[in-house]
């Protein structure tokens, strides 16, 4: 499995440290309250939240440079259009791998 990494946030700051602990400090706060309501809408088996909370983490793998787990979250997010959870299971492995990371950095 893919590990999550500074590497695009690095590209986006170009050296600049200030913008780069910016962009760490919004990951580190919006990332957990977007998974919350992720897990909210599969509890209320809300199809429609979970599509719109997949979307919203999506952009939040691929920051952190997880490329095949963007690829996965997008087949995800197109399978809960036809009401299926297919790979809900590998998405949500990819929620906790981007926890843990983001308690080390």
């Amino acid at each position: 499995m893919e590990k999550p990494n500074l590497e695009y946030i690095n590209q986006l700051a170009r050296g600049n440290k200030n913008i780069e602990k910016e962009l760490i400090t919004v990951i580190k706060l919006e990332f957990p309250q977007e998974k919350r309501n992720y897990y909210n809408s599969v509890e209320n088996k809300d199809y429609k939240k979970i599509e719109e909370n997949v979307h919203k983490l999506k952009h939040k793998i691929s920051i952190l440079g997880l490329e095949r787990g963007y690829e996965m979250a997008n087949e995800f997010e197109h399978s809960l259009r036809e009401l299926s959870l297919d790979r809900k299971e590998d998405f949500e492995k990819i929620l906790t791998a981007i926890s843990d990371y983001i308690e080390t950095i």
